[in-house]
C-alpha cells in the first residue's frame, strides 16, 4: 500500500513539475503573439496615416515602413500626429482672427451706411417746415448736399441761389402762396410794409431754427428706425441714432462756422429771374437803397390787394338758361395772381367759355411753360391765340391742356359759338421791334394778319360770331365780317365800332386790359391798370 502511495505521489509530482516547467514557454509564446498583434496593428495605422497625410521626412531619414521595427513605427506616428495637430491649431487660430477682424469691419461699414441712409430718408420725408414771411407762406427744407448754400424758389419765376455756407446741408426756401388777408392789411395800413420788412429777418431766423430742430429729430428717428429693421439689436440702434445726431450737429456747426452774410449781395439768378438785375438792379444796389425799394414794394402790394378786393366785391350774377357766358382775358404776362382772379370769376359768374387774346407769358421760354398748367384746372373750354410775347413753345404748352383750343388762322365752334382767331405775327419779348414790314413785303405784318383772318372767315361755310386778334391794329380788315372782334395788347380797355363797310354788318371792337394786374412786367402799374377782365 505504501508503495502504491509513493507511486501516485511521484506521478503527481512529475505532472506538476511538467506544468510548472511549461509555464515559461507558454508565457513566452503569448508575449510573442501579443507582439505580432501589436506589430500588425502598427502597420495598419502607419498605412492609414500615409494615405491621409502627405509623406514627410525627418532628420533621421524617411518614416519607417512596415518592415522597420514596430516600436520605431509607433514613435514616428506619434511624432507626426503631434506636429500636424500643432500646425492645424496654429492655422486655425490665424483664420479665426482674420474672420473676426473682417466681421468687425463689415459691421462698422454697415452701421455707417445704415446711418447715412436713415438720416437722408428722414430729412427727405420730414425735413421741412412752414413759415410765414410777410404776406407769403414759405416752405423751409433741409436736404443733404455736398456744396451747401441756399436757394430761394419763386415759382413760376425761377429761383436765386446764394453761397451762404459750406457743408453737407443745403437750405431751400420756397415761396408757396400769397395770403389774401395779410395782403389786404398792406392796403389798409401803409405802415404794414415797414413792419413786414422789419420782421422778415426774425421770421427767417425762426424758420431756420425750427427747421434745424425738426431736421435733427427726423434724421435721428429715420436712422434708428432703419437700424431697427436691419440689425434688430438695441445697442446697434442706439449707435446709429447717436451717429446720426453727431452728423446733424456737425453739419450745423460747419454751416455756422462758414456762414457768409455778404454772399446775399451776389446771388445767382435762374429762370425768368435771370433778368431781374436788369429790371430792378442788383442785390447790392437794393441793400444800399432799401428805403426807396420799401416804397416801391408798398405800391406793388397795394395793387395786389386792390386786385383781390375788386374780385371779392363783384356782384352776384343770376344766369339765364339761354345765355352763353364768355370771359375775355388778355395779357396775363406771367402774373401768378391772375389765375386766382380768373378762377373766381369763372365760378362766381358760371362762365361757359374763356377766350384769351394772348401774351400769357413774358419771354416765351420753356421755363414759363408750366405757368399755363392752371388752364386745365378751370373746368371750362379755353380758346387762345398767341401774343407778341408768346412763342411757339408757349402755344404748344397751352395746346397740351385738355380743355384748351389754340387758334392759328383757324375757326372752331365751342358752346354754340363759332370763333375765328390768328396769333400775332411778331415775337418781341424784349419790346425792341415795332411794327416793321417783313423783308418780302412792304405791308404792315400786323395789318396783313388781320387781312389773312378776314379771308379765312369769308371762306368759312358757317358765319363766324367772334374774331380774336392780339393787336387791335389787326382788327381793321375784319370790319363787316363778324359782329365782334376781341383784342388786347394795349393794357387798357377800349370799346368802339370799327369803320363801317357799306352793305355789311357793324363790327364792335372790344380791347381788354391786363388781366390780374400783370405787375411782373410793370410792378407799380405805371403803364397799365391793376385788374381788368370782361364778361359778356
Amino acid at each position: 500500500m505504501s508503495g502504491l502511495v509513493r507511486l501516485v505521489a511521484g506521478h503527481h509530482c512529475r505532472v506538476v513539475g511538467d506544468r510548472v516547467a511549461a509555464w515559461p514557454r507558454l508565457a513566452a509564446r503569448r508575449v510573442r503573439d501579443a507582439g505580432s498583434a501589436i506589430g500588425r496593428a502598427g502597420g495598419s495605422v502607419a498605412r492609414r496615416t500615409a494615405a491621409i497625410l502627405p509623406e514627410r521626412t525627418t532628420e533621421s531619414g524617411p518614416e519607417p515602413t512596415a518592415s522597420a521595427p514596430r516600436d520605431a513605427a509607433s514613435a514616428g506616428i506619434r511624432e507626426t500626429s503631434t506636429r500636424e495637430r500643432g500646425e492645424h491649431e496654429h492655422d486655425g487660430g490665424r483664420s479665426i482672427r482674420w474672420r473676426s477682424a473682417l466681421r468687425r469691419a463689415g459691421l462698422v461699414l454697415a452701421i455707417i451706411v445704415i446711418t447715412a441712409l436713415g438720416t437722408g430718408l428722414g430729412l427727405r420725408l420730414g425735413g421741412h417746415v412752414q413759415q410765414n414771411i410777410g404776406p407769403f407762406s414759405a416752405t423751409f427744407a433741409l436736404q443733404p448736399s455736398t456744396g451747401g448754400g441756399t436757394d430761394v424758389q419763386i415759382p413760376p419765376l425761377g429761383s436765386l441761389s446764394v453761397a451762404t455756407h459750406d457743408g453737407p446741408a443745403h437750405l431751400s426756401i420756397r415761396l408757396d402762396s400769397l395770403d389774401e388777408q395779410r395782403a389786404k392789411r398792406f392796403l389798409q395800413d401803409p405802415r404794414s410794409v415797414r413792419q413786414a420788412s422789419d420782421s422778415a429777418l426774425p421770421q427767417l431766423e425762426r424758420g431756420a431754427s425750427r427747421l434745424l430742430i425738426q431736421g435733427a429729430a427726423v434724421a435721428v428717428l429715420g436712422s434708428m428706425l432703419l437700424a431697427a429693421i436691419v440689425f434688430r439689436r438695441m445697442q446697434r440702434v442706439e449707435i446709429c441714432g447717436g451717429l446720426s445726431l453727431a452728423i446733424v450737429l456737425g453739419s450745423g456747426a460747419l454751416a455756422l462756422s462758414s456762414f457768409r452774410p455778404q454772399a446775399i449781395e451776389e446771388p445767382r439768378y435762374q429762370g425768368l429771374l435771370a433778368n431781374a438785375p436788369a429790371v430792378i438792379g442788383d442785390a447790392r444796389n437794393i441793400a444800399n437803397q432799401f428805403d426807396a425799394y420799401r416804397v416801391e414794394l408798398q405800391g406793388l402790394v397795394t395793387n395786389v390787394s386792390r386786385l383781390y378786393s375788386t374780385v371779392s366785391t363783384l356782384p352776384v350774377f343770376q344766369p339765364s338758361p339761354d345765355t352763353i357766358r364768355v370771359l375775355h382775358i388778355s395779357d396775363l404776362h406771367l402774373n401768378p395772381a391772375a389765375w386766382s382772379v380768373i378762377s373766381t370769376a369763372v365760378s362766381q359768374f358760371h362762365i361757359d367759355l374763356v377766350v384769351d387774346t394772348g401774351d400769357i407769358n413774358d419771354w416765351g421760354t420753356p421755363m414759363e411753360a408750366s405757368f399755363v398748367d392752371s388752364i386745365g384746372k378751370l373746368g371750362v373750354p379755353y380758346v387762345y391765340i398767341r401774343g407778341n410775347h408768346d412763342s411757339a413753345i408757349t402755344a404748344r404748352a397751352v395746346a397740351r391742356q385738355r380743355n384748351a383750343i389754340v387758334l392759328e388762322n383757324s375757326v372752331t365752334t365751342v358752346k354754340g359759338l363759332t370763333i375765328a382767331g390768328i396769333g400775332d405775327p411778331r415775337f418781341t419779348p424784349d419790346k425792341s421791334i415795332e411794327n416793321e414790314p417783313t423783308p418780302t413785303s412792304d405791308a404792315d405784318p400786323v395789318l396783313a394778319s388781320g387781312e389773312t383772318l378776314a379771308n379765312t372767315i369769308r371762306d368759312n361755310p358757317k358765319p363766324v360770331d367772334i374774331a380774336m386778334v392780339h393787336d387791335p391794329a389787326s382788327a381793321l380788315p375784319l370790319s363787316g365780317t363778324v359782329p365782334l372782334v376781341l383784342a388786347g395788347h394795349l393794357h387798357h380797355r377800349e370799346t368802339y365800332f370799327l369803320p363801317p363797310v357799306e352793305g355789311e354788318q357793324k363790327t364792335l371792337l372790344l380791347v381788354e386790359g391786363s388781366t390780374g394786374g400783370a405787375f411782373l412786367d410793370d410792378p407799380l402799374g405805371r403803364r397799365r391798370p391793376p385788374a381788368l377782365l370782361a364778361r359778356w
